[in-house]
């Protein structure tokens, strides 16, 4: 092989990894219909979902043991939550709406749907 087709095998091998670990559910989401994508974690502002973790309004929650749930765009994940200086841990179910974009999240008696923001940075 030439030189330079090893550069450019190489280069997109070191970049797929980064691609490869965002997830059907990585995004920013309004959490009202006025929220302000920009702002992240705070009332009146968005959630953020990145790299396996939930960015709320000052709750942050590392998503881990993702299940699949079959036949449908949802996965039930362990969360462990830090926030408002307490610790705990949670499941939820995120599934992807079928329709709009946006999501779902489904805790222990509470269902939210969440639109997503057409860029992180407006």
């Amino acid at each position: 092989m030439k030189r330079t087709t090893l550069a450019r095998l190489g280069a997109a091998l070191t970049i797929m990894p980064l691609a490869l670990h965002a997830g059907p559910f990585d995004g920013t989401y309004k959490q009202t219909a006025n929220a302000e994508c920009a702002l992240v974690g705070v009332d009146g502002g968005s959630l953020r979902i990145e790299d396996d973790i939930f960015y709320g309004v000052e709750v942050e929650c590392r998503m881990t043991n993702p299940v699949m749930i079959e036949d449908m765009q949802a996965t039930v994940f362990d969360m462990a939550c830090i926030g408002e200086g307490s610790t705990w841990e949670e499941r939820v179910i995120m599934m992807l709406d079928a329709q709009d974009p946006g999501i779902y999240m489904i805790w222990d008696g509470y269902a939210f749907r969440y639109e997503r923001c057409e860029d992180p940075g407006e």
